[in-house]
């Protein structure tokens, strides 16, 4: 049984893992892997409105990543700033909302570029909320709403200071759905305030292979869940992530 907030305007979260695996089990080098997870984000992102998501995160590139080798870090990168330069156009197009959680300092002057051309090109957007989540960690994100708004209100006004974090465009509402392909289960540091009543969906499929059908086979038993939030069917979380 699903609530009726289980319908629509969903925030789903996925950590989009498995993309060096896939080549690796090709024989391919990893790179090829990214650039291929790079057509499952476009799918994803289009077959999002249509099955309820308001509000989508992807976790593309964490904190702890900057550890793996230059190069393919470099790669990352650069796919990253190919998605916002190629497919800004689309997206205001598709009235999809595009905002980048997670530290800037760090990231090189082109990327940042990237990043601000494609936010404000598409601020008007109201259709989707996309989030991507590059140098991200949730427990810096905790830090560092603790630590610039010291003593500020209750305890009820965390999440919009945790919100801010990041600037006033990451302001999100708490993940009803979070998946992470590719088979492993954990949550990598990945908006761990957001996900406390999130249902969770671990899937085997790999990243690059992941479609809208994969998503919406998500979607659907996400929706015959019975979401109790630690009470009695039909109750709601007494706490929102949003500001």
């Amino acid at each position: 049984m699903s609530t009726p907030s289980g319908a629509r305007d969903l925030h789903v979260a996925i950590i989009m893992d498995g993309n060096g695996r896939w080549a690796t089990e090709r024989g391919w080098p990893r790179t090829e892997g990214h650039r291929r997870g790079a057509e499952a984000v476009r799918r994803t992102v289009e077959a999002a409105p249509g099955l309820g998501i308001r509000t989508l995160t992807l976790y593309a590139f964490s904190a702890d990543n900057w550890k793996r080798p230059p190069a393919e870090v470099g790669t990352l990168m650069a796919l990253f700033r190919r998605y916002l330069r190629l497919e800004r156009r689309r997206l205001v197009a598709n009235g999809i909302r595009l905002s980048v959680i997670g530290r800037r300092d760090r990231l090189s002057r082109p990327v940042l570029e990237a990043i601000d051309a494609a936010e404000e090109a598409t601020a008007g957007g109201r259709r989707l909320h996309l989030r991507l989540a590059v140098d991200y960690s949730a427990r810096d994100a905790i830090s560092r709403a603790l630590q610039t708004s010291p003593g500020e209100g209750p305890a009820t006004a965390f999440p919009s200071r945790l919100a801010r974090a990041y600037g006033p465009s990451a302001a999100a509402p708490d993940v009803d759905l979070l998946i992470r392909t590719g088979g492993e289960q954990r949550l990598s540091d990945f908006l761990l305030w957001e996900v406390a009543y999130a249902e969770l969906r671990f899937s085997p499929v790999m990243w690059p292979d992941f479609g809208a059908e994969d998503l919406s086979d998500a979607l659907a038993d996400f929706r015959s869940r019975d979401r109790r939030f630690g009470g009695l069917s039909g109750a709601a979380p007494t706490a929102s992530a949003s500001a």
